[in-house]
Order: structure tokens, then sequence, then C-alpha cells
């Protein structure tokens, strides 16, 4: 049985949130009929006002763990706003919790778009990018109810009853591999380091100076396959590091916590270190690409010669290529410690828009 809890803020938001309790259930259960659904209503304004969203997110998280609760829904009475752009609706399957801005939702037919908006947070939260209906056929459309069922039934399996963290993770890894795959697609981390400027910036900065640089152009070439390969791993570990630790994105497990909440933050962890380790892997992939790119292009091949001593190969070129990419990784690590707690928290775990309801708005 999954256990969802309602979260609403005193005021118009929990008189919203009393009127739809009865009926959302059954609108769930319509939409995902093999859940086995149970909601819970509790009145709590969770953080003071001015708030941003990753700060709600995070309050409605530790709520959900002292509950014991699968999923959480927060209807809010704060107006937020994620990326300079207003919230209306926003899902972060990592951390199973949705926001629903109540201020957002107009004057006109709120407890039957609220209800609609709930619903698709619900989908969200299990991983379900949010996707229309109707441009997918027959066939698309069985599949994916397929996949959210499948998720829906690794959601309400607890773990084994390992005592060691290393066993409960594996646990997790093979006992709800579908369902995380679905949260780290939602947070599409190959856009991880896109959202962060700062680390992007230092990432490039650092990999054209490597480049321009003679004394790199000596390293790169006496380095060796080797010791390459160990700086390309140091970069990358910087970067997930620098992100999961400099930002707080690990999550600590409460103190008398049951196997249902020790899985859910082991899977909130897994997910959260798979996301950040793509991400670092795209931003050295994309370093690689862009780097091998102006060594051809930009540094003539008779001029590194000339620096080394010796001719030039295709060989030697992807070396300096390698090494400057390592270096702009590492410089994206020393960014991504400038970015506020709040930037990383929304790149690295892509909250949703619920894209319908704001287009109605």
């Amino acid at each position: 049985m999954t256990m969802i809890g309602l979260v609403a803020s005193p005021g118009p938001a929990a008189d919203l949130a009393q009127d739809l309790l009865p009926d959302l259930t059954d609108l769930i259960s319509v939409r995902l009929p093999d859940g086995g659904w149970q909601m819970r209503l509790a009145v709590d304004r969770l953080v003071d006002a001015p708030a941003d969203l990753s700060r709600l997110v995070a309050a409605a998280r530790r709520r959900l763990l002292d509950e014991g609760w699968q999923m959480a829904i927060c209807i809010t009475d704060l107006p937020l706003a994620t990326a300079r752009r207003p919230v209306v609706a926003h899902a972060s399957a990592t951390h199973a919790v949705a926001v629903l801005s109540l201020p957002a939702l107009g004057a006109v037919g709120v407890t039957r778009r609220a209800a609609d908006a709930i619903v698709r947070l619900v989908q969200a939260l299990l991983g379900e990018v949010d996707r229309d209906n109707a441009d997918l056929d027959d066939r698309a459309i069985r599949r994916r109810r397929v996949a959210l069922y499948r998720r829906t039934r690794e959601l309400n399996e607890l773990p084994g009853s390992e005592s060691r963290a290393v066993g409960l993770a594996t646990g997790v890894l093979t006992g709800n591999l579908r369902l995380l795959l679905g949260m780290l697609r939602a947070n599409r981390p190959w856009r991880l380091v896109s959202r962060l400027s700062r680390a992007l910036v230092a990432a490039l900065a650092v990999d054209i100076l490597a480049l321009v640089t003679s004394d790199i152009w000596r390293l790169a070439n006496a380095l060796g396959l080797a010791r390459l390969s160990i700086l390309t791993v140091g970069s990358v570990l910087a970067v997930v590091l620098s992100l999961v630790f400099g930002a707080g994105l690990w999550e600590r497990v409460p103190r008398a916590a049951g196997p249902g909440i020790r899985r859910q933050v082991a899977l909130f962890n897994i997910v959260t270190i798979l996301t950040v380790v793509i991400g670092a892997v795209a931003l050295y992939g994309a370093l690689v690409t862009l780097t091998a790119v102006g060594v051809l292009v930009m540094v003539p091949a008779g001029l590194i010669g000339a620096t080394l001593g010796h001719p030039v190969g295709i060989g030697d070129q992807v070396q300096l290529a390698w090494l400057a990419s390592s270096l702009g990784t590492l410089g994206g690590a020393l960014g991504a410690g400038l970015e506020s707690d709040e930037a990383v928290r929304e790149a690295a775990y892509g909250y949703q828009p619920d894209r319908e309801l704001s287009a109605d708005r």
C-alpha cells in the first residue's frame, strides 16, 4: 500500500486539501489502478515566507521521512519560482516530493485543476516524464502503463533484513531498478552542468587556458596514458564530491528509522550519486569533444612540434586534448563550489513543471 502525505498550509490551502481528500484516492486509482493508494492529510506550513522551492521541497522531504510516507504532495500558499519562472506545480522524483502553489492556480476551477495536477504529479514522482498520451500509439500507451505499474509495485516492496549499508544499497539497486531508472531519467542528469553557469564557465576558461599554454603541451607529452587516465578519474571525482558534499545533497538516515525509511534514503542517495556522476561524465565528454576540435583547428601541429622538439602526430594532439579536458573539468569542480546550494539542488534534481497546468494559467 503506497502512502501519500498531503501537506497543506493552514488556511485556504488546508481547506482545499480537505475538499480534495475524499476523492483523491479514487482519482489516482483510475490513472494507476494497481497502486493500492492511501492519503494522509497534514496541515503544516513547513517553511516561513519568503522561501524558495528547494527549501520547501527539503522541508516536505523531512516530514515525509518522519511520517514514513512513500510520497508527499505539498499544497502551499506561497508564491514560488525556480530559475526565475513562476512555479505552478513541480515534482522531484528523487525526493518523492511534489509542490502545488495555490496562488498560481488562479480563481476559477481551482478544485478541479488542483485534483488533476495532483494526479499528474503522482505520475511524475514515479519517474514518468510529462508527456501527452495523444502523441503515443496504443502499444506505447500500454508500455507506459506497464512501466508505471512496475515502478509502483517496486515502491511498495520493502528491502530484506540486511543490516549493513552495502547490503541495503545492493537490495535497493536490484529490487528497485525500474523505479531508480525512472527517477534518474526524470532528473535529466546529462543537463546537470549546463544548468550551473559558474561551473561551466570555469571549466571552459581553464580548458582554453590549458590549450594555449606551452607547458601544458610538454606535460601532456610526458605524462603517458596511465597518468592521464588517473587524472581523468580524479577530475570527474572532484566534480562529484564538490556537488554532492558542497551542496549537502547526501541524505542521512533519521534516527530509529524503519526499513522503509532506510530504503527511501538509500534510493535517494543512489539516484543523487548517479545523477551527479552522469552529469560530470557528460561535462567531461563535452570538453573532450570541444577541445579536440580546438586542438585541430586553433593549435598548429608545427608549433606544438617545435615546442616539443619532435614531429607531432594525431596521438600527441589527442593527449593534449585529453589533459586540457581533465584540467578543465577540475576547473568545473572549483566553479561548482561557488554555486549556491539552491542552484545545485535545482540543477541536480530537475524539478518538473506541470506543463498542462502552466498552459492553462
